[in-house]
């Protein structure tokens, strides 16, 4: 299975299990928001990604990636955007208002498309050709849209960590969250590959809540609380482990996760509100900065030698080549007589056809 078909498994895997939460949160769990918000959240990111990939394919001169005969690579073309719509309605309440989830949606989306790692001029080409896309996102888009509407309306928080659990009660406060997590690991596991950054966030997580109960006045059970709700699961499982914006390697998705878990930790410890998105946001913009530094200060790349091959000797050497070998003199060759009917242009003068013609 080639990566291009393990993200497309992925990204259908984590929109099935968050249109099923989704549903199951409107229907029995209890959530809070509008029944038209993650309608709302998912026509507004589909429209915003294919108006920026149109606007983008024609600048570049390039085939919108929509654009495909296959329809599940079309699918799969609009499956983040979705996913982006439907946690920021689930994440964020603004009453019977659906402004803050468009606003946020478009703002995720937009990132994509503006906020970009551009790639050095040095260590590539110095203009991308037609067609490619100049760098990548680093932003989370759910994160970064979701903080900008938090910032922006006091009026809209977050939603509540009850509402995921309001409607059921007994040994379905667990069940929920573990029917989210199992899934969404076994996702990061076979698919993703993100497992290391899942470790890194959950044992940061657990590392600030000792520091929190030692240091401060507040208990650890207090500072570890939230990871047994369904927001922290959702979070863990479908916002931070973004594959789009988190790194590759397993020791950097370590380190991510870690630099995520100890921004939260002050963020909390200075009583800001939001902590889980507003410290993602500031380690995706650190991360960014640090990948555009190091891409400007690469060396240059050289260009690989080019072998030409030798050519082979002629197997006969050129008359010039043979005349320079007898030091100029001409070589002698057969002369022939300008009349194609004298017998002298095929014999000698002294051979017997010759005496017998005479």
């Amino acid at each position: 299975m080639n990566p291009a078909q393990r993200r497309g498994r992925a990204l259908r895997r984590l929109a099935g299990s968050l249109t099923a939460t989704t549903f199951l949160g409107h229907t029995l769990l209890g959530f809070e928001q509008p029944y038209l918000a993650p309608v709302v959240g998912v026509a507004t990111g589909v429209t915003a990604e294919f108006a920026l990939e149109t606007v983008e394919a024609w600048a570049r001169g390039r085939r919108a990636r929509y654009a495909d005969r296959r329809a599940g690579r079309v699918v799969d073309f609009f499956l983040p955007s979705s996913i982006d719509g439907l946690l920021c309605a689930m994440l964020l309440y603004g009453g019977a208002h659906l402004t803050p989830i468009v606003l946020a949606v478009l703002v995720g989306v937009g990132g994509r498309y503006v906020l970009r790692v551009r790639p050095p001029v040095r260590a590539r080409r110095a203009r991308p050709g037609a067609g490619e896309t100049p760098g990548r996102h680093f932003l989370n888009p759910v994160a970064l849209g979701s903080s900008v509407v938090l910032l922006l309306f006091p009026w809209v928080g977050v939603a509540p960590p009850y509402q995921f659990t309001a409607g059921v009660s007994g040994p379905f406060d667990a069940i929920v969250p573990l029917a989210v997590l199992v899934p969404g690991l076994a996702v990061h596991a076979r698919l993703t590959g993100r497992l290391p950054l899942i470790l890194g966030w959950t044992g940061g997580f657990v590392l600030q809540g000792l520091v929190r109960g030692a240091l401060g006045d507040i208990s650890v059970v207090g500072a570890l609380l939230p990871m047994t709700g369904t927001a922290f699961v959702l979070h863990t499982v479908h916002v931070i482990a973004d594959s789009g914006t988190t790194p590759v390697k397993g020791r950097n998705q370590l380190a991510f996760g870690l630099a995520a878990a100890a921004v939260y930790g002050v963020l909390v410890q200075l009583h800001l509100p939001s902590g889980l998105l507003f410290s993602l946001v500031i380690v995706c913009v650190c991360r960014g900065a640090c990948l555009a530094v190091a891409a400007r200060i690469r060396p240059p790349v050289a260009p690989a030698p080019v072998s030409v091959p030798a050519p082979s000797p002629a197997p006969f050497p050129a008359p010039a080549a043979r005349e320079a070998e007898r030091g100029g003199q001409p070589i002698p060759g057969p002369v022939r007589s300008s009349t194609r009917t004298d017998p002298s242009c095929l014999t000698s003068l002294n051979a017997p056809e010759s005496r017998a013609l005479r």
